[in-house]
């Protein structure tokens, strides 16, 4: 039956691992991930019978961006950690995992509604109107939010690096 508890459990384990990355990237860190997720789940679960015939997933994406953009809000930013990894000579075979963190830590220094248009749209791949549906907000919102976005990520000497390890699989 829709709407039930056994439908819900089916959704968070079907659809719970793919919220739980798209958290992550909003947040930048597996345990906010996880709490932003769970606060969101249990947002849900009084609501499901209501939204299980919609568009769940939807429902959830929106309320993960709403919740973190709160959270976002209230957070004292004044320090902010970072590494630097050494120069390595060699040819680096954790390449894609660096490549991969280093992005996800560049978007993380995009501010609270451009970090959301590029999770939501590059990372989960929705539409831009679907995007737009999610922020409550025009497609061209969308589009001029993530062009910033993208120049802004162009721009990144970190991932300038990653370019160049690409093409001449030596960090220079």
């Amino acid at each position: 039956m829709k709407g039930s508890s056994s439908d819900f459990e089916a959704f968070v384990a079907a659809r719970g691992p793919r919220l739980l990355r798209a958290a992550w990237l909003l947040t930048g860190d597996a345990h906010l991930a996880e709490d932003l997720l769970q606060t969101v789940l249990a947002k849900l679960w009084p609501k499901w019978h209501r939204i299980a015939d919609g568009n769940p997933e939807a429902y959830a994406r929106k309320a993960l961006v709403n919740t973190f953009s709160s959270w976002w809000q209230r957070r004292w930013r004044a320090e902010v950690p970072h590494h630097e990894v050494p120069a390595s000579a060699a040819a680096d075979t954790y390449a894609g995992v660096d490549l991969h963190h280093s992005l996800a830590a560049a978007v993380r220094t995009l501010p609270p509604r451009q970090r959301a248009v590029i999770v939501l749209r590059y990372f989960e791949d929705l539409s831009v109107e679907e995007t737009a549906g999610i922020l409550g907000c025009r497609p061209s919102t969308v589009k001029s939010q993530a062009a910033k976005a993208l120049r802004t990520l162009r721009g990144l000497p970190a991932l300038h690096t990653h370019a160049q390890e690409g093409e001449h699989g030596v960090r220079h």
